[in-house]
């Protein structure tokens, strides 16, 4: 680690500042969010009697201190709708886990906190400043860009493996080990592990996808948007995630059929992917074998044997989990399955987000989990007319619905967080929570295919400057 790690990780709130000085609020955050997610190092400082100083939790006070403090009044307009109660509940839960498992009120305030910075600020941030249609195109068109920006990176690392981690920061993020797979290496850039990337290039290149497809005028800096998605996809090619490759493949199949049929069955039936794979392990009645089966089909034998290992610590911690069923076993590191007669770790950790929740805090952990990501995107899907969602002026909805659908379904095998995600969660969460969605309304005009097509990322060559040329 160099001296440009503390120059950066705490230079990062006065420069979320100085961005909202000099753009709009919303803009503001979407270059912070995926500004630190993109290129702030993965390191962390120990605050006693505070959550760990990481780059998002930097980013998310950064956006709080500067809305309250260069005078921004979003924050004082805050509703509460009943859509946010599964957050609210995922914030709050830490607190009747550790009374429940006699961890004293501190440790719970402590975990309230955490999350709260982790979860709680970004989902609510996202709630305040993207409510409308308008608002989420523009989150998609940021991570759009976002991509674009990673492509030329992560074609460098392909071609002489992870290293600008190393070359900036002074160290690697993740075991390099980890970095060679299918006869080439995968970049990491300055994400966590190169699953990540693979995920957010998957993500990028779904929004560039939309974006041709209901936008064909749109350019990206006077180059054709479905040039750039051709080359995202390509990139995410050779970022070498079969899990990101499968699960950008059956989002872009979703599109295709979504576009075809005018309706919402696609989207509705992909929904129920994560919900009926988490009901059926966590109860024991499906093994998993044909998963296994079917990663031996479309990669090696190799990947079905990690797989198979994924599904066993799933069974070793599920078991333990419905021990403490309601809120689970809390903090330090409780939720391990253990040998009764030794003492010993039966497995020496798990990757799956929410196996971690429902071991951490039970079923009101994965369930207000689970929840606070997908009802949006349900709500969403509810509310919102199967005619629009092949429209140019919802391209938010259709994004960010596919996107965390997707990110919930990455997150039954990985643990991969990631903020961006979450944003988007908030925001369209306040979409959906508003009584009436726009669309619905019979008076309500939409804006013709042409001129939204021209648009940039803020619906105008005013906001959307180069990107709108």
């Amino acid at each position: 680690m160099n001296e440009a790690v503390p120059f950066v990780m705490f230079g990062w709130i006065p420069a979320v500042f100085a961005l909202f000085m000099f753009m709009q609020p919303r803009r503001a955050i979407i270059v912070a969010f995926i500004g630190a997610w993109l290129f702030l190092p993965v390191a962390g400082y120990t605050l006693k009697g505070l959550p760990d100083y990481t780059k998002m939790s930097a980013t998310s006070v950064g956006v709080l201190m500067a809305a309250v403090l260069l005078g921004h009044r979003r924050f004082l307009s805050l509703r509460l709708s009943w859509i946010d109660i599964p957050m609210a509940i995922w914030c709050a839960v830490p607190l009747a886990t550790s009374l429940s498992n006699g961890l004293g009120v501190y440790d719970g305030l402590s975990g309230i906190l955490g999350r709260m910075i982790k979860w709680g600020l970004p989902y609510f941030i996202g709630r305040l400043y993207f409510r409308d249609k308008e608002s989420l195109r523009e989150l998609v068109w940021g991570i759009f860009i976002g991509g674009a920006i990673y492509m030329p990176l992560c074609l460098l690392e392909v071609r002489l493996s992870p290293q600008l981690h190393r070359w900036v920061y002074g160290y690697h993020q993740h075991s390099f080990r980890q970095t060679y797979r299918l006869g080439g290496f995968r970049p990491m850039v300055f994400m966590q592990h190169g699953l990540a990337v693979g995920m957010w290039m998957a993500a990028a290149s779904l929004a560039a996808m939309w974006l041709w497809r209901l936008g064909r005028h749109r350019t990206l800096y006077g180059v054709p948007v479905w040039l750039w998605a051709a080359a995202l996809i390509g990139t995410l090619v050779l970022c070498k995630s079969i899990n990101s490759l499968v699960l950008f493949a059956g989002a872009l199949g979703v599109l295709f059929v979504t576009e075809w049929t005018r309706t919402r069955l696609a989207m509705v039936l992909l929904l129920l992917v994560p919900v009926t794979y988490m009901a059926l392990r966590t109860t024991q009645t499906w093994s998993g074998h044909g998963l296994t089966d079917l990663a031996r089909v479309v990669s090696n034998e190799r990947r079905a044997q990690s797989l198979e290992s994924r599904l066993v610590q799933e069974n070793l911690f599920s078991a333990k989990a419905r021990r403490r069923p309601i809120f689970g076993w809390g903090g330090w590191n409780r939720m391990f399955p253990v040998d009764e007669s030794t003492g010993r770790r039966l497995t020496r950790g798990i990757d799956s987000l929410w196996i971690i929740a429902l071991g951490t805090n039970g079923f009101v952990g994965l369930l207000s989990w689970s929840a606070a990501l997908l009802l949006p995107p349900l709500v969403t899907l509810w509310r919102l007319p199967a005619r629009y969602w092949v429209h140019p002026a919802f391209v938010g909805c259709g994004v960010l619905t596919l996107l965390l659908i997707l990110h919930v379904i990455d997150c039954l095998f990985n643990g991969m967080f990631n903020p961006v995600f979450v944003l988007a969660a908030g925001a369209l969460g306040g979409y959906a929570a508003q009584a009436t969605v726009q669309a619905q309304q019979p008076h309500a005009r939409l804006a013709p295919v042409r001129s939204i097509g021209r648009a940039g990322i803020g619906g105008g060559r005013s906001a959307g400057g180069a990107a709108s040329r």
